[in-house]
């Protein structure tokens, strides 16, 4: 096994591959993932004026419907992703002001594999599919900022502390906490 083998678990002898799980116990797994849409003030307060309805209907209803979807057909999107039996999708989106929605997607499942991408194909899809629905207002739209923001249940527990989280990734990698990610 390569030096890059041992840190990349979906490369197999220079090949991408499967993980072979059926080996691990199903445990709990939940897995939390956050992305934000950067919008005009313009655009938040006429959706604000408009209860979030624009012309194509209910922007924040939409994007959780959206999300949900994206989060149960996540292994038809990601190559290397297992089919899963998702328990439940979680999915609220906020403005945090005038200028900045925010979503948070979480994930949970009992198997032997963990649910990060689902959760971040959740957030990602909710993200995008605001932003399809205000296209039409303006093209000043900025996803941006998707991560995982935790999970629990299987080797390692996962928990995203902002800049204390950075060092401590960077720490695990061997780099200097001032890298970018």
């Amino acid at each position: 096994m390569t030096t890059k083998d041992s840190y990349l678990s979906h490369i197999k002898h220079d090949q991408a591959h499967m993980v072979d799980v059926s080996h691990k116990l199903a445990t709990e797994r939940f897995a939390q993932a956050q992305a934000y849409v950067h919008i005009p003030a313009s655009l938040g307060e006429h959706l604000a004026d408009c209860s979030w309805v624009s012309s194509k209907g209910p922007v924040f209803h939409t994007a959780i419907i959206a999300g949900t979807m994206a989060a149960k057909n996540t292994a038809n999107l990601i190559p290397m992703c297992h089919t899963l039996s998702i328990s439940s999708v979680e999915i609220g989106i906020n403005l945090v002001n005038n200028r900045l929605i925010k979503i948070l997607a979480g994930v949970k499942t009992r198997g032997q594999t963990g649910v990060e991408m689902e959760a971040l194909s959740a957030a990602s899809v909710a993200a995008l599919t605001i932003y399809d629905m205000c296209k039409s207002y303006s093209s000043n739209l900025v996803i941006g900022d998707i991560r995982l923001v935790q999970k629990t249940g299987g080797k390692r527990d996962y928990s995203w502390t902002g800049a204390r989280g950075r060092a401590k990734l960077a720490n695990e990698r061997g780099q200097s906490s001032s890298s970018s990610e």
